[in-house]
């Protein structure tokens, strides 16, 4: 979750209600994918964690805001481009996993319509 906070902010607000619905969203979306996505995906979270210490000294998670932030930044303008996908792909399921939550729709004024045919019986 510490990259998560980072790539959404929000995130911290959660009570532990909402960080499994997070979590289940997430491995809901991860479970259909195969193996190889899923076990490439591990492999990317763990360089996140350790990639910083060849230039801070310390893993992700025992970084600063501002040199977590530096440390994200990289990787999403990466010029390799197999680790610039693998950010942007963990940056959708952090969206996913936290706007995919009915609880948190209100705060980006979104507002869905379950029975998409209403308008069609009305006109």
């Amino acid at each position: 979750m510490v990259v998560a906070e980072s790539v959404t902010p929000e995130i911290v607000s959660l009570d532990s209600g909402g960080r499994a619905r997070m979590a289940a969203i997430i491995d809901a979306a991860l479970m259909d994918r195969d193996a190889i996505t899923r076990t490439q995906f591990g492999t990317f979270l763990t360089v996140i964690r350790l990639a910083p210490v060849l230039r801070f000294g310390r893993a992700f998670d025992r970084l600063d805001g501002d040199r977590k932030n530096a440390v994200l930044r990289w990787f999403q303008d990466c010029p390799v481009s197999i680790l610039r996908k693998g950010f942007w792909g963990l940056k959708v399921l952090v969206f996913m996993g936290y706007y995919g939550q009915e609880e948190t729709w209100s705060e980006i004024g979104y507002a869905p319509d379950f029975d998409g045919r209403a308008g069609v019986r009305h006109a």
